[in-house]
C-alpha cells in the first residue's frame, strides 16, 4: 500500500515538472511575442524548464531499472 502511494506521488511529481516545462516554454515565446521580455529574463525562464524537463527525465529513468 506504502508502495503503490509512492508511485502516484512519484508519477504526479513527474507530471508537475513536464507541466512546468511546457509553461515555461509557451511563456517565452508568448511574452517575446509581445515584446514583454528581455533576454536574461527569457533565458532564466527556459533555464527553469530545461532543469525540470532533466529532472523528469532523471526521474523516468530511476523507474526503469
Amino acid at each position: 500500500m506504502k508502495n503503490e502511494a509512492l508511485k502516484k506521488l512519484c508519477g504526479f511529481i513527474k507530471l508537475v515538472f513536464k507541466a512546468v516545462t511546457t509553461a515555461m516554454g509557451v511563456a517565452v515565446v508568448a511574452l517575446s511575442i509581445m515584446g514583454k521580455v528581455d533576454m536574461d529574463s527569457a533565458v532564466m525562464l527556459l533555464g527553469i524548464g530545461v532543469a525540470c524537463a532533466g529532472i523528469s527525465a532523471l526521474m523516468s529513468g530511476k523507474d526503469k531499472e
